[in-house]
């Protein structure tokens, strides 16, 4: 089995950009800039003969490159918030990648995370914080405008996750250049 995401890769500049936002929020647990990117299908535990299907279906994708740009910072958790995150500008062409993408990995026979896609970046993930440090972050997020890009989307990736107590590890299975 093999734990695999499809995901688009940030360019340095955007990467940089998501850094300096880390360093101003109070955030009690940092993702590595070198781990961000953008998931497009969470695929989970899979078969190998399975994922080489999804890959076929990936690689088979006609994507056009599209300008992508981030917009706004948020919380996921509700009221015990345990992910921090740098929203998408609204992109038309990524909604449709994603749904593509999503479908491929359905008629590849896999079963992707079904919840309704909201594009964004983590910036941190973490146990759910005290009541001030939580209120302190919340109103970080709340008053920190941000923006970074556009970028031209040129290709995604499929991604195989190796978890470990030290975190995540990706290792990068295949590149989908778009045409």
């Amino acid at each position: 089995m093999i734990r695999a995401f499809l995901g688009l890769d940030l360019p340095g500049d955007i990467r940089s950009a998501l850094a300096v936002q880390q360093f101003l929020l109070p955030l009690p647990r940092r993702v590595d800039p070198a781990l961000m990117h953008l998931t497009l299908v969470f695929l989970g535990e899979v078969p190998e003969p399975a994922l080489e299907a999804a890959h076929e279906g990936f690689a088979a994708l006609k994507v056009a490159p599209f300008p992508l740009a981030l917009q706004g910072l948020g919380l996921f958790g509700g009221t015990r918030p345990k992910v921090a995150w740098a929203g998408v500008a609204p992109s038309e062409p990524l909604m449709r990648l994603q749904s593509r993408a999503e479908h491929a990995a359905r008629q590849a026979g896999l079963a992707p995370e079904h919840r309704r896609f909201a594009p964004h970046v983590t910036l941190g993930r973490f146990p759910p914080p005290a009541f001030a440090q939580a209120a302190a972050l919340e109103r970080a997020v709340a008053e920190t405008p941000f923006a970074a890009g556009p970028w031209q989307v040129q290709d995604m990736v499929l991604w195989q996750s190796h978890l470990s107590p030290k975190g995540p590890r990706y290792e990068e299975l295949a590149r989908y250049p778009f045409s």
